[in-house]
């Protein structure tokens, strides 16, 4: 009980403290970030973690500061490690009350087995998709019996493209928008490259 109360304390403080310095956090991305790689990695994770402003938002103005491709590794690195944050807390504070929830009702046990069945893959698709909230791919997956390993490379992997697409759209509207046309071709490889990936490690896995 200690603990889930110190982590839920914790992530009330923060989110109040992010919420009051919002602005004065955007300003500085807009007019210092670009002097500082890892301090706007580590204000974009902040803001990433609690997405006071929607972090496209963010990813833009990063992607103005630093251009496309500084800007997506840094938006990348902040929402990929917010990510992995919330995962590492929920799991160490909630994991055994959340078993509790998912296992009192046969259907939600069922698909939460499913689901840690297919872990890798479906943590990497619905990150593709971004109207799914990663709040709730985070909790779900953090509750869950999912390695974390498989969750901290599905995760990362899923973010890439739509990171690349924030950062590059800010970039863009700033200098070259000619960059956008490429977005898709990128987007389409990634793929295949991640799937035919993830099925030869599976067929490997498989056969031992």
């Amino acid at each position: 009980m200690v603990k889930k109360i110190i982590v839920l304390a914790g992530f009330i403080i923060a989110a109040v403290c992010v919420f009051i310095f919002s602005d004065s956090l955007v300003n500085w991305l807009q007019n210092v970030g670009s002097q500082s790689f890892a301090l706007t990695a580590s204000v974009a994770t902040l803001l990433a973690l609690f997405p006071i402003i929607p972090y496209p938002i963010i990813g833009g103005l990063i992607g103005a500061a630093f251009g496309p491709v500084l800007g997506s590794l840094i938006t990348w690195i902040g929402s990929s490690l917010a990510s992995i944050l919330m995962f590492i807390l929920l799991r160490y504070a909630y994991q055994d009350f959340g078993q509790t929830v998912i296992n009192r009702y046969r259907m939600t046990a069922k698909i939460t087995l499913l689901f840690e069945q297919n872990a890798f893959m479906t943590i990497f698709i619905t990150r593709l998709i971004p109207i799914v909230p990663s709040i709730l791919v985070n909790a779900y997956a953090a509750l869950s019996r999912v390695p974390a390993s498989h969750y901290i490379v599905a995760s990362s992997l899923g973010k890439i493209p739509s990171m690349i697409l924030f950062a590059t759209v800010g970039d863009a509207v700033l200098r070259n928008p000619i960059n956008l046309l490429f977005i898709g071709v990128i987007y389409a490889l990634f793929l295949l490259f991640v799937y035919a990936g993830f099925t030869r490690w599976r067929r490997r896995m498989n056969q031992t």
